[in-house]
C-alpha cells in the first residue's frame, strides 16, 4: 500500500493561466493558509505571476514538493503528467475550470476547511495509472513522455484513412484502417476514448483501452488490455506531401508528427499520478453528475 508523506514541509502551488475573481481569491486564501503554517512554497509560473512571487518549474516542483495544490480544471492537472516523478506527491485539485472530473474540491469556498483536513492527514491517496509513450524512427528513440489520459494517433490535418499495425508484446494483434487509434488509461476512459465508443473502466482496474477511431471495418471494436502488456503501433501509411502528416498527440497537450515506419511503443509507466481525496464516493458521483451516467 502506498503511504502518504509523513510531513508536509514543501508545497507546490499551480494555477491555470487565466483565473477569474473567484479563482484569484481562492489562490490567495491557499497562499495565506500555507504562509501561516510556515510552509516552504514553490510557485509555478502562473501562480507566481498572480501572487508576485518567484517561479519554479513544474518539473522541479514535482521533484521537490511533499504536496501540490492546483487551482484550475482537469487541464491544469493533465499538464502536470509529463513532470511526474517517482516519489509519491499527493495533488489536491481545486476546480476553477469547466468539467472538473478529476478535481477534488468543487466548492472553493470550503478550501480552508479542506486544507485543515489535509494538514491533519485526514485524506487518502487515489492512485492513477500512467502510460509511458516512446516513439522510434528507424530503430532510434526520438521522443518519450508520460500520459495520464490517452495517446491519440490520427490523420493529422488530412481527412483520409490511415494504415496501422498493432502488436502486443511483439506478437501480432491486428492490422487495420481507421481515422486513428486511441490508447487510453482507465482515467482517460471517460474522456476522448468514451466519445469514440470506448468503455468506461474503473481506475482501480490495471488495464488500458484500445479504441479505434472510425475504423473501416465494423468488426474493429474497442478492447480492454491488461496493463502488464506493451503495445506497439506501426505507421504503415505513406504521405505524398509533408503537410499531410500523421500525428501522435498525448493528453491533448503535446503532439509529434509521424512518418511511415515510425513505431509508437506504449506501456504502463512505473510512475503513478496521486490525487488527494477527502471522500471515498467521488468516482461514481462524477459519472452521474458530469456524464449523466444512468439517466
Amino acid at each position: 500500500m502506498v503511504k502518504k508523506p509523513q510531513k508536509i514541509e514543501v508545497v507546490g502551488v499551480i494555477s491555470k493561466a487565466y483565473l477569474d475573481r473567484s479563482g484569484l481569491t481562492t489562490l490567495r486564501k491557499i497562499n495565506t493558509f500555507l504562509e501561516s503554517k510556515n510552509i516552504k512554497i514553490l510557485y509555478e509560473k502562473n501562480a507566481a505571476r498572480y501572487l508576485k512571487a518567484n517561479l519554479t518549474s513544474a518539473k522541479i516542483i514535482m521533484r521537490e514538493a511533499d504536496f501540490v495544490i492546483t487551482v484550475g480544471g482537469d487541464g491544469t492537472l493533465i499538464k502536470l503528467a509529463e513532470n511526474i516523478a517517482y516519489k509519491v506527491v499527493p495533488i489536491l485539485a481545486v476546480n476553477q475550470g469547466h468539467l472538473g472530473a478529476l478535481t477534488e474540491v468543487q466548492n472553493s469556498e470550503k478550501i480552508l476547511e479542506v486544507l485543515k483536513t489535509v494538514f491533519n492527514r485526514r485524506y487518502h491517496l487515489d492512485e492513477r495509472q500512467m502510460l509511458r509513450v516512446t516513439i522510434y524512427r528507424q530503430g532510434e528513440k526520438i521522443y518519450t513522455t508520460l500520459a495520464l489520459n490517452e495517446v491519440v494517433i490520427n490523420q493529422g490535418n488530412f481527412a483520409r484513412l490511415i494504415d496501422l499495425n498493432a502488436e502486443i508484446n511483439q506478437r501480432k494483434m491486428v492490422r487495420f484502417k481507421a481515422d486513428g487509434i486511441i490508447i487510453a488509461t482507465t482515467t482517460g476512459s471517460t474522456a476522448h476514448s468514451l466519445s469514440a465508443g470506448g468503455p468506461i473502466v474503473h481506475p482501480k482496474i490495471a488495464a488500458f483501452i484500445f479504441t479505434p477511431i472510425c475504423p473501416a471495418a465494423l468488426s474493429m471494436r474497442p478492447i480492454v488490455i491488461p496493463s502488464s502488456r506493451q503495445l506497439t503501433i506501426t505507421i504503415e501509411t505513406h504521405r505524398k506531401f509533408k503537410d499531410n502528416y500523421v500525428a501522435c498527440t498525448v493528453d491533448g497537450q503535446r503532439s509529434m508528427k509521424l512518418e511511415y515506419g515510425d513505431q509508437i511503443k506504449i506501456r504502463r509507466s512505473k510512475r503513478s499520478f496521486y490525487l488527494a481525496r477527502i471522500s471515498n464516493t467521488k468516482y461514481y458521483k462524477v459519472l452521474r453528475d458530469l456524464l449523466a451516467w444512468g439517466d
